[in-house]
């Protein structure tokens, strides 16, 4: 091994071993207060500040991600309804260790929603990372596609929050259908006139970027999401070439036409329950 290749290597270790680190703190107790250490920069911040401040690192405006509960506390109106369609949980391909029944029984990567937004009716589901980083598989394919069947049904608009790695590998050409299955249920909700909204965060890859994510009438980012199908590293890696540093980020795409806007956390409620509104009755659809 040469020395170049040894110092490579030492720097990446040292990199994973940092990556580790933050992983392993990103979310401890100190005192009994949650701490969660910032990704980008690795400033700590309390529970508590980052609830004021939208989950948004104090220091360098970083997002973190948010849970469900989290998303539709900061959208929604009060007195909004989680709901769930009773969808199977299953091992489609009995894949090994692949569920885990007490963690399966509290939760999986969707939740839904159903209330109002600035007074406007509307059905919110939102993938969470918490789960197998909110991959697409057979439950929230099926969670997802009886959301949007209701929403026709009642004529209801709707809203999808997008955090996915992507399609769910240990479920195989299961997960990969759910693409198939939610576009479909989408094709016939807006044939009837149904409005849809989708938000894509940080961040939306895979199978989910490359369908519904991106089939909304309104295709919003949050500030410096990473969106795309392959990650940047895989791509890098691929064509050998350096690749530009906001490459595949919410900015640049929205330059390129594939986003409509960036809208900021603080005002994601307030515009978006402007969409709601100007699309009621005889303003637009719905």
């Amino acid at each position: 091994m040469s020395k170049k290749d040894l110092k490579n290597r030492k720097t990446l270790l040292y990199t994973i071993k940092k990556l580790s680190k933050l992983a392993k703190d990103f979310s401890t107790k100190k005192n009994n207060e949650k701490i969660f250490v910032c990704k980008k920069c690795g400033k700590a911040n309390h529970l508590e500040d980052l609830k004021k401040n939208l989950f948004i690192c104090s220091q360098c405006s970083s997002y973190f991600p948010l849970t469900g509960i989290d998303r539709f506390d900061m959208l929604l109106d009060k007195g909004y309804r989680v709901i769930d369609y009773n969808s199977k949980k299953t091992n489609p391909i009995n894949f090994p260790n692949y569920r885990n029944k007490k963690e399966d029984e509290k939760t999986e990567a969707v939740k839904i929603a159903r209330g109002k937004i600035l007074g406007n009716s509307v059905l919110v589901a939102s993938l969470i990372n918490t789960y197998m980083l909110g991959s697409l598989g057979t439950y929230v394919g099926e969670e997802i596609t009886k959301m949007i069947e209701e929403a026709e049904k009642k004529q209801l608009p709707i809203v999808i929050i997008s955090l996915s790695g992507g399609a769910r590998m240990q479920e195989g050409i299961f997960s990969l259908m759910q693409m198939a299955k939610i576009s479909s249920a989408l094709y016939s909700f807006g044939e009837k006139g149904g409005l849809y909204i989708s938000l894509l965060t940080n961040p939306t890859m895979g199978g989910v970027s490359a369908s519904f994510a991106a089939q909304g009438d309104y295709n919003i980012g949050e500030p410096g999401a990473l969106i795309g199908f392959a990650g940047p590293r895989v791509i890098k890696e691929t064509l050998r070439e350096k690749i530009p540093d906001n490459f595949q980020k919410a900015e640049n795409l929205e330059n390129f036409g594939f986003l409509d806007m960036i809208i900021e956390r603080k005002n994601q409620r307030e515009i978006i329950g402007k969409i709601l509104r100007m699309h009621r009755s005889k303003y637009g659809r719905l």
